[in-house]
């Protein structure tokens, strides 16, 4: 086969799987050995961040390569215009086939369902774990099953009556594992014998930490609905530290019975294109649309800018260009993901994307000026559920500052009531758990200063505005 083909592309993207639920990121509590088999066939990135964790604008940033003040995508109740440009589209108008099949969350109304695709069928909003609804080309029907087993299913299907002769992206999305957990019934008592490790941060009691910290609804003691979340009450007579403890077990465990057929997931779609012959010519990926609190710092669910919720698993294999067992600490965004495939595609990069391409990354190549700081930004403010302000931040190698300027500026499922600004600074070097924020230390003042000069530079670069910041 000639080794100047394009490549095929497998797009594999879960919701809400930390990094740090996964083995070959070195994961305490469980192990993925068939995603493993991705990150030892190719490249695993250490620091791979989204630019706002949280599902719709994650995904939106995926497929446009644009900021979510660009592409209109700020929150989840906001629906993606289908009528710009993204990757898909480009691939599809120069000769890829394309497929979306999953998870979708970016609308079913209007311009909202999916462009670019010559078949797709996505869950209504989050979706159901078992027997659930999909709108199949926007005819709605319901399947018997487990989603995640049912949508590799399709993803296979569709790769068995694809032309051959043509390369193809496969966008295959997953809807686990996103709250409330409900594993398959073959992994309903996978762990049932262990406890699981609890992270060490989760104790955590917040005490030099902002406000906007001390007061998100996401604590596993007192936030998750027992019923839909544990699918339980605690039992009579636990002290509070036992009932938190038994909450965690709970929650983590069924979050990890629900990782475990993502996992099976990856390893029959490796296995499909080890028997078709096309593994070399086939650019696989996988990543989540963002991180995951996994009991760190007390909490579940994402929204903040702490590293458990910033980074984003991303590994990659592509056997005619990426070194087996390849890892970076270089700095990935998920704004990046179109240009790098339209790069391998041959396809030019739109101006508009405001991504880069990592293909020299993947070969093994940092390139010179490689970025070493990004831009955050959470636009919702004091949502329903979550109570979570509104807040922007960059990361640096070492350190990263956080503003929480606590507005809605009218963004959608916001509620409108303003909190007073604050700002936290952490040195992840000295405190990678980002426990003491050390915003108001007189040793941090010039490199404060400079973080600011950055955020400024950075908020330029990808044409947001800030809004007033107070000390």
């Amino acid at each position: 086969m000639s080794t100047n083909r394009r490549p095929n592309i497998l797009f594999i993207m879960s919701d809400d799987h930390a990094s740090h639920a996964m083995s070959c990121y070195g994961s305490r509590i469980n192990q993925t050995p068939q995603l493993d088999r991705i990150a030892d066939e190719g490249i695993l990135f250490d620091n791979c961040f989204c630019t706002n964790s949280i599902c719709s604008p994650s995904r939106a940033a995926i497929l446009t390569g644009k900021y979510n003040h660009l592409n209109g995508v700020k929150s989840i109740e906001d629906e993606l215009d289908g009528r710009q440009m993204t990757f898909p589209k480009l691939l599809q108008a120069d000769g890829y086939q394309t497929a979306m099949i999953g998870k979708w969350h970016l609308g079913h109304s209007g311009n909202a369902d999916p462009t670019g695709f010559d078949f797709w069928t996505v869950v209504p909003g989050q979706g159901e774990y078992h027997d659930p609804h999909f709108y199949e080309m926007g005819e709605l029907k319901q399947f018997k099953g487990y989603a995640t087993e049912l949508i590799t299913d399709f993803s296979i299907d569709w790769l068995e009556k694809r032309d051959k002769d043509r390369p193809f992206l496969l966008m295959c999305h997953h809807k686990a594992p996103h709250r409330p957990w409900q594993p398959a019934e073959k992994y309903a008592n996978l762990y049932d014998d262990i406890d699981i490790p609890e992270p060490e941060t989760f104790y955590d009691d917040y005490a030099t930490r902002s406000d906007a910290a001390k007061e998100a609804k996401m604590r596993i003691e007192s936030d998750m609905n027992d019923l839909v979340d544990l699918k339980a009450t605690p039992p009579e007579g636990l002290t509070p530290l036992e009932e938190k403890k038994w909450r965690y077990q709970r929650y983590i465990k069924d979050y990890l019975r629900c990782v475990a057929s993502i996992d099976e997931s990856i390893g029959n779609l490796l296995d499909y294109l080890d028997k078709e012959g096309i593994a070399e010519d086939t650019i696989v990926v996988y990543t989540s649309d963002q991180g995951f609190f996994l009991g760190d710092h007390g909490w579940y669910d994402k929204r903040l800018m702490y590293e458990e919720s910033l980074r984003m698993p991303f590994i990659v294999r592509y056997p005619r260009a990426i070194k087996a067992g390849s890892r970076t600490d270089a700095m990935a965004l998920n704004v990046d993901f179109p240009a790098t495939f339209l790069d391998y595609a041959g396809v030019p990069v739109p101006e508009e994307m405001q991504g880069y391409s990592l293909r020299s990354i993947w070969e093994g190549q940092t390139p010179e000026g490689w970025r070493t700081s990004m831009y955050y930004r959470y636009w919702m403010h004091l949502d329903e559920h979550h109570n979570v302000y509104s807040h922007y931040g960059i990361r640096t190698e070492r350190y990263k500052l956080i503003y929480y300027y606590g507005e809605a500026l009218g963004t959608s499922g916001s509620i409108d009531e303003n909190r007073p600004p604050e700002w936290e600074l952490y040195d992840l070097e000295k405190d990678p758990y980002e426990l003491n924020n050390v915003y108001h230390n007189e040793e941090y003042a010039d490199i404060t200063r400079e973080l600011k000069q950055e955020l400024h530079r950075l908020q330029k670069e990808v044409l947001d505005e800030p809004v007033e910041e107070i000390e």
